[in-house]
């Protein structure tokens, strides 16, 4: 199983920015699909899942009202639209798979993709 996380880069306070996953190499009936970010001296924390199965969605109350999420069944991507940013969304944002259950523990779940920097200008 492989994901392949893009789309990171500079950004103002503000701004947008869109982070793509692609996921190859495995089914997820009944899994979650998503994002967890971490900031430079803190704990990785979920931000945002979908299931792969009926769609739902969840979202880190931090990000409620800025942050999409969504997936592309044709070529199993996931997507991360994140408008007005802030400062303190400058953090390394992972792309993670694991069963809906298990989010958001990060230690609870099966595959991730490599990291991708946003940084947040303020």
């Amino acid at each position: 199983v492989q994901l392949q996380a893009c789309g990171g880069g500079l950004v103002q306070t503000g701004g947008s920015r869109r982070l793509s996953c692609a996921v190859s190499g495995g089914t997820f009936e009944d899994y979650a699909i998503g994002w967890f970010r971490q900031a430079p001296g803190k704990e990785r924390e979920g931000v945002s899942s979908i299931n792969n199965r009926d769609g739902s969605t969840v979202y880190a109350d931090s990000v409620k009202g800025r942050f999409a999420i969504s997936k592309y069944n044709a070529n199993n991507t996931i997507h991360l639209q994140m408008n007005s940013l802030q400062p303190e969304d400058t953090a390394v944002y992972y792309c993670a798979v694991g069963p809906t259950e298990n989010w958001p523990r990060p230690d609870r779940l099966d595959f991730w993709g490599q990291g991708t920097l946003v940084t947040v200008s303020s």
